[in-house]
């Protein structure tokens, strides 16, 4: 496994990422984003049922009563739930009062609607503008750890394989044209936290190899950085994989969203790290003799 020679499989799969990320930035561009309710702002209904009626059988009458998908959360106590919808015409209180019952009346069930709320669209931009911050400060943060932690060009690689990650879960969502909400936006956080820790890993790696052997060639360090992380990196996200693929499974509709983000960042994530991160330093030109400089700078 030490004289496997992975140099141009690096170097095909770097390409294949900047194509797709550009076709990604594309796709991103043309088709846009499905906002959820969280940002573009709608309707937020709380109703008590019977106990033994289920999302199953409540989302298929809500989403043709409204003509739109209707999201179904269970709340805290059995049988009541939280339902979430664009604002209608007209959409007072009384009124989508009238219109849940007529909705629900195919269930034969007594519907009690404890409140009913509009969420306006100006809360929903107030939210996108601080999410959007949010995403802004965590990759500043993230570029100033790196900067300080790694030589410019190690750490560049590692910068380009977290955004080539959330790119690709952007990209995702704006072509299946699912519903983006908070929860898909906390994934992309949590996924810039974990690529960067696999990035991480094997950057280190390449600095120690780097100044441990200055006489080996960059393409040899990085060839032996990956094999040496090689089997600590699919056990980490094969583990992850596994808990997202469970909570995907089993966490119903609102954690659909969440799941398959980070799902696809984990994926993606592992995949940048070993082919983007570790090429982008190489094609910059790094060598032994930057960390050779550092160490000889350090010594007093």
């Amino acid at each position: 496994m030490k004289n496997v020679n992975l140099t141009k499989w690096r170097y095909v799969s770097s390409a294949i990422s900047i194509l797709l990320m550009i076709t990604s930035l594309a796709i991103i561009g043309v088709k846009g984003f499905n906002w959820g309710l969280d940002f573009t702002g709608g309707v937020v209904t709380e109703v008590q049922l019977d106990r033994k009626i289920t999302s199953s059988e409540l989302q298929p009458l809500l989403n043709a009563a409204y003509q739109q998908e209707v999201s179904v959360i269970s709340a805290s106590e059995p049988g009541r739930w939280v339902l979430r919808y664009g604002d209608i015409k007209s959409a007072d209180t009384e009124q989508s009062n009238v219109d849940i019952q007529q909705a629900l009346a195919p269930l034969n069930s007594e519907v009690q609607v404890l409140n009913s709320s509009v969420v306006g669209p100006q809360i929903g931009q107030e939210l996108a503008e601080q999410g959007g911050l949010a995403l802004l400060v965590a990759m500043l943060c993230i570029l100033g750890y790196l900067s300080y932690r790694f030589e410019w060009r190690l750490a560049s690689g590692a910068l380009f394989a977290l955004v080539h990650d959330v790119v690709f879960v952007l990209a995702f969502f704006a072509l299946t044209q699912m519903e983006f909400n908070l929860t898909v936006l906390a994934a992309v956080l949590a996924i810039l936290g974990y690529s960067l820790n696999d990035s991480i890993i094997i950057a280190d790696r390449i600095r120690e190899l780097l100044i441990a052997k200055p006489k080996l060639a960059i393409q040899e360090i990085n060839n032996q950085a990956i094999v040496a992380t090689f089997s600590r990196t699919m056990v980490t996200s094969g583990t992850t994989l596994m808990t997202v693929g469970a909570l995907w499974i089993m966490g119903g509709g609102p954690l659909e969203g969440f799941s398959i983000a980070m799902f696809i960042g984990i994926l993606t994530g592992t995949f940048s790290s070993i082919s983007v991160g570790t090429s982008l330093p190489e094609f910059l030109g790094l060598t032994p003799e930057h960390y050779k400089e550092q160490v000889i700078s350090d010594t007093p």
